[in-house]
């Protein structure tokens, strides 16, 4: 089995509400996402795919919907405050922790047609979340 890895960044905010601890209030993070595709062979170029096809991918995804974007559980008490103020949000499903996103950073790409092995989300330059299946 072949794998590549690409590595993009981008910045968000969020908070987790129930938590116990310091990450219950605003915050955000500057954060690196390691995408790690494979293939059983190679293509006609000898590569698994090419780096800039990944760039390309999820780089637009993230300009969406991540990237100096706050993140909040759908229940947060703070969304009609924002939503009066006209400030842009993601309300999520899930609480927006590093391993929700980095599962979503999966799925969007293998949605997109990569064979993804994993996606790992460096919230801090020491501690990361990783999201994969099988």
């Amino acid at each position: 089995m072949y794998t590549i890895t690409k590595e993009v960044y981008f910045c968000y905010g969020h908070r987790l509400m129930n938590h116990a601890g310091k990450c219950r209030h605003l915050h955000g993070h500057s954060v690196k996402a390691s995408i790690t595709i494979q293939q059983e062979t190679l293509d006609g170029q000898g590569m698994v795919c090419d780096f800039a096809d990944i760039r390309d991918c999820v780089e637009k995804y993230i300009d969406e919907n991540l990237d100096h974007n706050f993140l909040l559980h759908k229940d947060d008490p703070i969304i009609p405050m924002l939503t009066a103020q006209n400030e842009r949000f993601m309300a999520l499903d899930e609480h927006p922790t590093a391993e929700v996103l980095s599962k979503m950073l999966y799925q969007y790409l293998k949605q997109s047609g990569f064979n993804v092995a994993q996606v790992a989300l460096w919230e801090t330059a020491s501690a990361y979340a990783c999201y994969h299946e099988n």
